[in-house]
């Protein structure tokens, strides 16, 4: 078991420079630590904020080098970085998650066979790496969605395909990469849950998010559940468990689920870090996500966090400082922010294009009615849907 780093003693740092880290920068310093962070882009998010960025590459030896003689413990804020950095920070200093659970993370073939070995039901599916596998596809699997087996988030590196033209036409087309070919099946909606796990096996997880996505990023997340029935969620929860006792992992983990059409609970992927989904945590509970993955790196107690306010959280994507007709504009934050329970997170990037992920709105209230009215109305002023 790793030691237990103080606040107000040790350095922290972390591997990436978004909003992710640059939340997780913010958490440790609220609770006295030092923190460094790791990116190669001068105006990353979480650079601005940390008391010192290194500027290298994942991958720089000099500057990982730098990097370990800094902190006393290193986390990742995004599941890309390379396995190897982390485990050549591992010799030397505490690493969660450690490299080998973010390389499981990093592949889906791995990260479906884990699910399996853990005996959590995912989507019926067929690892393709070649024209023979190709081949081999069970016609059971079509229609299904194809995707790379690395690299791939929001939406990206997937196709559903009909059939098996279809099917050879998009393997075609992701350049004969490995891919998984997952069914398609009849959805209900999309769930999610955080847990965080340290390294004495302690287990907590936060409340089910329900989410909505749009074009393949999540746009919307509810939390209480408002459709997900009480017995699923707590299947969601001890799923998500055992998934990350399975994994043996340290730090903070994002399991994403499908609720289908006829009641049956399929894992989707997992994210080896805090998630989009879990902003909500920031104004909605006593311990956020950013807060449990600096416990679970510094081997402080984790308490089992409490949901004090139902609330909703709007995904703000730079769409929302462009007009119609493509000028820039400043979204109505003023208007936005006169209505009772707002609360608006930016992530500090210096500039928006569509689709960049810019920032999030958190709505609490009393009761789970009065948020999504309130959020609703806020996504009005915005310009956003209010289809859930």
């Amino acid at each position: 078991m790793s030691k237990v780093l103080l606040p107000g003693v040790a350095t922290l740092g972390v591997m990436g420079g978004g909003q992710l880290g640059r939340m997780f920068v913010q958490a440790a310093q609220s609770l006295g630590y030092r923190t460094v962070v790791l990116d190669p882009d001068a105006e990353s998010p979480a650079g601005a904020v940390a008391h010192q960025q290194i500027r290298a590459d994942y991958l720089d030896p000099q500057g990982l080098a730098q990097l370990a003689e800094a902190c006393d413990a290193i986390t990742t804020e995004f599941e890309n970085v390379p396995a190897q950095a982390l485990a050549q920070l591992a010799a030397t200093r505490t690493v969660a998650p450690a490299g080998s659970a973010v390389a499981k993370c990093q592949d889906r073939a791995d990260e479906k066979a884990h699910f399996k070995a853990s005996g959590v039901e995912c989507a019926p599916y067929a690892v393709i790496r070649s024209e023979a596998d190709l081949a081999a596809v069970d016609a059971s699997l079509l229609p299904g969605i194809l995707k790379t087996a690395r690299m791939g988030y929001d939406g990206k590196g997937q196709a559903r395909v009909r059939d098996r033209a279809e099917l050879a036409a998009a393997f075609a087309a992701m350049k004969g990469v490995p891919c998984v070919l997952e069914q398609l099946l009849p959805l209900q909606l999309e769930l999610s849950v955080i847990v965080a796990r340290g390294a004495d096996g302690q287990v907590v997880e936060f409340p089910v998010q329900q989410n909505l996505h749009r074009d393949g990023i999540l746009a919307v997340t509810e939390v209480p559940a408002p459709s997900v029935p009480a017995d699923v969620q707590a299947k969601a929860r001890a799923s998500a468990a055992r998934i990350a006792t399975e994994l043996g992992y340290v730090g903070v983990l994002c399991v994403e689920f499908f609720l289908l059409t006829d009641g049956r609970l399929l894992v989707n992927e997992m994210a080896p870090r805090p998630h989009n989904s879990g902003h909500y945590t920031l104004d909605a509970c006593d311990i956020t996500q950013f807060e449990a993955q600096v416990r679970a790196l510094a081997c402080l107690p984790l308490n089992t966090p409490r949901l004090h306010s139902p609330v909703v959280m709007l995904n703000l994507l730079g769409d929302l400082w462009f007009d119609a007709d493509g000028e820039e504009r400043s979204p109505a934050w003023a208007q936005v922010l006169a209505i009772p329970g707002t609360h608006l997170h930016l992530y500090g990037k210096t500039s928006a294009r569509p689709g960049r992920k810019m920032g999030h709105l958190n709505v609490t209230a009393a009761t789970p009615e009065l948020a999504a009215a309130a959020a609703r109305q806020a996504a009005v002023l915005l310009g956003l849907p209010t289809d859930w």
